[in-house]
């Protein structure tokens, strides 16, 4: 029985899980001028086809978008059928979505290999008996659920949408549903998948999320209607966890050395891009390194189960037919615009190496103090940042810094040189440039005098420099809340403990303020009561300068 105080873990724009679907459905026509629905039994097909050819349908459980609903298109689906989330459509919906796409050349049902999506096509080609002529392609790719005991078989997951492309391009020059049919067939025989998650996904209206998983922990070979995996392991490095999936996806496709392959690294929902390219690094790397090439590669999220936090291989043979039909063009909308045309290669990617290392000399002892205080206090500022902002400022003062070796050594200039660079190049975002213009500044005052007036000139310059790129000012709860008392008291004449203590103050007072700048400006009221970390860096700058310099 469900817990009476438990509630939904997801909250939906609609507010209503009953109306869920149909309002996602609803929007999804409105923003697909070839797409259209039709309510009666309930199925979306093409708007833009003419003149014959063999028609294209498929077809499940909701929330797997975009397939099949994003993948109608010129080359692709002719209609697809959706079901409940995770529901199969019912054999109503699949026969009229067949007779209405039907233009006298035959319609090929593209079926997952899931118990209640094989039913309700099966019974559906007998529904539309002599009026069309079918056939269908069955897709068991998923070697999670492999056994050799008497059962449902395979899963139908990833390979469904490679399928799709290849006998929709096939059908758009002109195959005979025979020819269209065998070469799905071919293709499916010759794909398999396995998937992983690191967290689970919510059905619309659930008050408990569809298994249950500690933080460092994955499921191992998920399905893509939620179901929890084969195996529960801890969480794996990405080298590790790839050459795992490989080696099970591999066994099962044994194929020949230097044998061509189709690649697909489908995001399963919350998965992010730059997540899905760390693994195909690793899967492009490790296929090459086994002697295997991958002729064509898909980087994409296509069949999701909901939110599920994950990703899953598929891997297909091919030969040059099946490639030039995954190359021609589709207008579907789920489909990626532009993918590979090419064999992929492990490529090796580096960010140039500023040259922010300072002159060989006696160790500049204040700049060394205040780089070792950030360095000793990434978490510190981190938190600060969380609760202030965006919460990456300790990650981009580690990005500049970290790398230093203290003591720095050489001319005040030559380090502030050195630390202006490290921050523009290194840290990017605000914070490098910020950093990185005060720092500038500072370096340019040295190189011109060795008098009192450096610390004074570059901070005023900086100050001016600062204020200009951002516009901020004082009261903004921005760094320029230490840096501009800190200023003014170098050009008041007063000693470099009294300018720490007026940026010292000047940090403090961001507790207090609401930032309208900078990264704070972004959570209001909530980052009340915590101190700037930008400006208690630059007090932290002041105060090594006045016990060091």
């Amino acid at each position: 029985m469900a817990d009476p105080e438990a509630r939904p873990v997801h909250r939906y724009v609609s507010g209503d899980p009953r109306r869920f679907l149909t309002d996602a459905l609803a929007g999804f026509v409105a923003a697909h001028d070839h797409i259209a629905w039709e309510s009666d039994p309930g199925f979306l097909y093409r708007t833009d086809r003419e003149g014959g050819g063999v028609a294209l349908v498929s077809g499940g459980g909701s929330g797997h978008e975009p397939m099949h609903s994003g993948l109608i298109g010129a080359g692709m689906l002719d209609a697809a059928c959706p079901g409940l989330v995770f529901t199969s459509p019912n054999a109503l919906q699949v026969a009229a979505a067949t007779r209405h796409v039907d233009r006298g050349d035959g319609v090929l049902h593209i079926v997952k290999n899931y118990t209640g999506d094989v039913m309700n096509f099966r019974v559906a080609r007998r529904l539309v008996g002599g009026d069309v002529e079918t056939d269908h392609v069955l897709i068991d790719d998923d070697v999670a659920t492999d056994s050799d005991h008497d059962g449902p078989g395979r899963r139908g997951t990833g390979a469904t949408v490679i399928v799709e492309k290849v006998c929709g391009a096939a059908a758009a020059r002109g195959d005979s549903l025979s020819a269209v049919a065998d070469l799905g067939r071919r293709v499916a025989a010759g794909a398999r998948s396995f998937s992983v998650a690191f967290a689970p996904c919510t059905v619309p209206g659930a008050d408990r999320t569809s298994f249950d998983l500690a933080p460092d922990e994955m499921e191992y070979g998920v399905g893509i209607h939620g179901e929890s995996g084969v195996d529960r392991i801890p969480q794996q490095p990405v080298d590790e966890l790839v050459s795992g999936m490989l080696g099970r996806i591999l066994d099962a496709l044994a194929p020949d050395d230097g044998e061509p392959l189709i690649v697909f690294v489908n995001g399963l929902g919350s998965t992010h891009p730059l997540e899905l390219g760390v693994v195909f690094d690793q899967v492009v790397r490790q296929l090459t390194a086994r002697g295997l090439e991958v002729r064509r590669s898909l980087v994409a999220t296509l069949v999701t189960a909901l939110d599920m936090a994950g990703f899953s291989l598929t891997v297909v043979r091919c030969d040059d037919e099946i490639v030039e039909l995954f190359d021609a063009p589709t207008d579907a909308p789920g489909w990626p615009a532009r993918t590979a045309t090419t064999s992929a290669q492990p490529v090796d990617v580096t960010f140039a190496e500023p040259d922010d290392a300072a002159d060989d000399g006696p160790e500049c002892v204040w700049l060394s103090a205040f780089v070792e205080r950030v360095q000793g206090s990434i978490d510190e500022l981190t938190d600060l940042d969380r609760r202030a902002g965006d919460g990456d400022f300790g990650a981009n003062m580690s990005a500049a810094l970290d790398h230093l070796h203290l003591p720095l050594r050489g001319s005040e200039a030559s380090v502030a040189r050195a630390l202006s660079t490290s921050f523009l190049v290194r840290s990017g975002g605000t914070s490098g440039a910020l950093f990185g213009t005060l720092f500038a500044e500072l370096a340019t005052a040295a190189a011109a005098s060795d008098g009192a007036d450096v610390l004074a000139n570059g901070v005023a310059n900086a100050l001016r420099e600062i204020t200009d790129l951002g516009g901020a000012r004082v009261g903004d709860n921005t760094l320029v809340d230490a840096l501009a008392p800190a200023s003014d008291a170098l050009a008041s004449g007063a000693s470099l403990d009294e300018v720490a203590a007026a940026a010292e103050a000047g940090a403090e007072s961001t507790r207090d303020l609401v930032a309208s700048r900078g990264r704070a400006s972004y959570v209001g009221d909530r980052a009340r009561g915590v101190v700037d970390p930008g400006a208690l860096v630059i007090a932290w700058l002041f105060r090594a300068a006045a016990d060091h310099r």
